[in-house]
């Protein structure tokens, strides 16, 4: 066990890597050494991220400047921490990636769903997919961990129970529907994210061959078989948030019992995933509203017994239990440390 680390983030002055840093300044067990940004090179750090202020008088720092830490933690847009590993990997004894960059093993699957080839494919292979429901003893072991992407970790957590289990109909498809806030897009402005256009809008904007679809190919065991995933996306007039709306087949013999107990077994001692199914109340199911700010996943579903549709669902803060949550979830397990350390704010209500 590590008792105290130092820690730098690669790229702090985006959405993830304030959340990171918020996390990192609160952990009892790491020191932030340096934050780099070649945008805010020299501001303050609470300039960008203004919830800080008071919390640290850290500047932003160039890359070129990054200095040894014992943890480096890389929130680069996608394409740039494959083109740097080599480097990058030498600054520190644990890395962990928020990028898609690391997340898929195979590099002609990377290739089908990125467009391009991967720039560094024989480090596919050194890092652990950042899931601790899915990987936790993997990630104990491992010295380079990636991030999870925030679409895919709501629907497989929506379907793992299910995925382990066996109970889906293996000839029939899984349709997901994610729908999520505006914050997923980064903090980048474009025209998308003008406010008179992106207001108001519920715009699907994935249909079809979202990126993530992967990742939950790969997580589930799904790549190859029989059984199809499909997944859209859309996004919705909130900031934060996510909700994946899941809807697959079970066998007429499959019962309500079946799939509780299904979701006991996976999610029982897991210290961040909650079954959510209550006979009555306003929050009878998973609700992303009540998760913001916090390291939780809300999971629950509902069967119609006459035709064997099963709609699963999971909630979650896509900054948070869908990127820099489970990240520090992993550094946890990395090093040692109770895995929920820093992580017990619960969320708010109301909000």
């Amino acid at each position: 066990m590590t008792e105290n680390v130092t820690a730098s983030i690669v790229g702090g002055s985006g959405y993830v890597g304030g959340e990171l840093l918020r996390l990192m300044l609160d952990h009892p067990h790491i020191r932030v050494q340096q934050v780099t940004s070649e945008r805010q090179r020299g501001s303050f750090v609470h300039f960008t991220h203004p919830n800080l202020r008071g919390r640290t008088k850290l500047k932003f720092s160039g890359l070129e400047d990054l200095e040894t830490v014992d943890l480096l933690c890389l929130c680069l847009p996608h394409g740039q921490a494959m083109r740097r590993i080599e480097t990058l990997a030498q600054k520190a004894d644990y890395l962990l990636d928020c990028s898609a960059d690391f997340r898929l093993s195979n590099p002609e699957v990377y290739a089908e769903w990125y467009g391009h080839e991967h720039l560094a494919p024989d480090w596919l292979d050194r890092f652990v997919y950042g899931l601790p429901e899915v990987n936790r003893d993997p990630i104990r072991q491992a010295r380079f961990v990636t991030g999870v992407g925030c679409n895919a970790t709501a629907v497989n957590l929506a379907l793992l129970p299910l995925a382990r289990t066996g109970l889906l109909n293996s000839s029939a498809s899984v349709v997901c529907e994610v729908k999520v806030g505006s914050s997923e897009a980064g903090n980048k402005a474009n025209e998308g994210s003008h406010h008179p256009v992106r207001s108001g809008a519920m715009r699907s904007f994935a249909p079809v061959r979202h990126r993530h679809t992967a990742e939950i190919q790969q997580v589930l065991g799904w790549q190859g078989n029989q059984t199809g995933i499909h997944m859209s996306a859309t996004a919705v007039d909130n900031v934060r948030g996510a909700l994946a709306t899941v809807h697959a087949f079970v066998s007429s013999e499959c019962t309500e019992r079946d799939i509780w107990k299904a979701f006991r077994q996976t999610y029982g001692k897991e210290p961040f995933v909650r079954l959510v199914k209550e006979a009555k109340g306003l929050y009878r199911l998973p609700e992303p509203k009540i998760l913001a700010g916090s390291n939780y996943a809300d999971v629950g579903f509902a069967l119609d017994p006459s035709t064997g549709r099963l709609v699963t669902l999971c909630a979650l803060d896509n900054l948070m239990k869908g990127a820099a949550g489970t990240a520090i979830q992993s550094v946890n397990l990395m090093l040692g440390w109770d895995e929920t350390l820093g992580l017990g704010f619960p969320g708010l209500h109301p909000i």
